[in-house]
């Protein structure tokens, strides 16, 4: 792989997939940004596609900058770019898909783990601890993986609408599983009724 600037020696590592190549933020300015480019090689390509069961992936690259906001936190922008070839979900026909993607990561050093015995969703997902080092091939490996297509079709393949039912009961439809179709329902059952009031 090729990066600018050159990394420290890294320490192990999630995703050994992907040789590391790992920013210490003690090391970095803090008051400039420090820009990256990261190109996986082609033995690092194959062997990240064998890891996501791709058939093939190709012009990998991911860039951005990790730059200081305020005194303690840090921000990171980058764009990862990649062309994966999947297996079309319906026929197994080799699909091709262009990947493009934004990201952004906010280290903040006031940030605390969430507490109790139901966590909800937190507001900001793009936020977490500043860390000692970041790993960027492990970052590039975790951006590629969430998007990815979940079930890519060949074009021109329509997956017919599925029919779930059980010995006497209604059946269900693909619509009928849809997560807001619940919420449809109680709101038609919690509509009060006018003859009663």
């Amino acid at each position: 792989m090729t990066e600018q600037p050159h990394p420290s020696p890294s320490p192990e590592t999630d995703t050994p997939q992907l040789r590391p190549h790992v920013l210490r933020l003690a090391d970095l300015s803090s008051r400039k940004p420090t820009r990256f480019s990261l190109t996986p090689e082609e033995a690092d390509l194959a062997a990240l596609a064998q890891e996501m069961d791709l058939t093939d992936l190709r012009k990998v690259r991911l860039t951005g900058a990790l730059q200081p906001l305020g005194k303690a936190d840090w921000i990171l922008q980058a764009e990862l770019g990649a062309t994966v070839v999947q297996p079309c979900s319906v026929t197994l026909a080799p699909v091709s898909t262009r990947i493009e993607e934004t990201i952004e990561r906010r280290f903040l050093s006031d940030w605390s783990e969430p507490d109790g015995a139901e966590i909800e969703m937190p507001e900001d997902d793009n936020a977490g601890p500043v860390p000692a080092t970041l790993d960027l091939a492990a970052l590039l490996a975790e951006e590629l993986a969430l998007a990815l297509p979940l079930y890519p079709r060949a074009e021109g393949v329509e997956l017919g609408e599925a029919v779930f039912t059980e010995p006497g009961k209604a059946a269900m439809t693909d619509e009928d599983a849809h997560p807001f179709a619940a919420l449809q329902g109680l709101r038609v059952v919690s509509k009060p009724d006018s003859s009663e009031q």
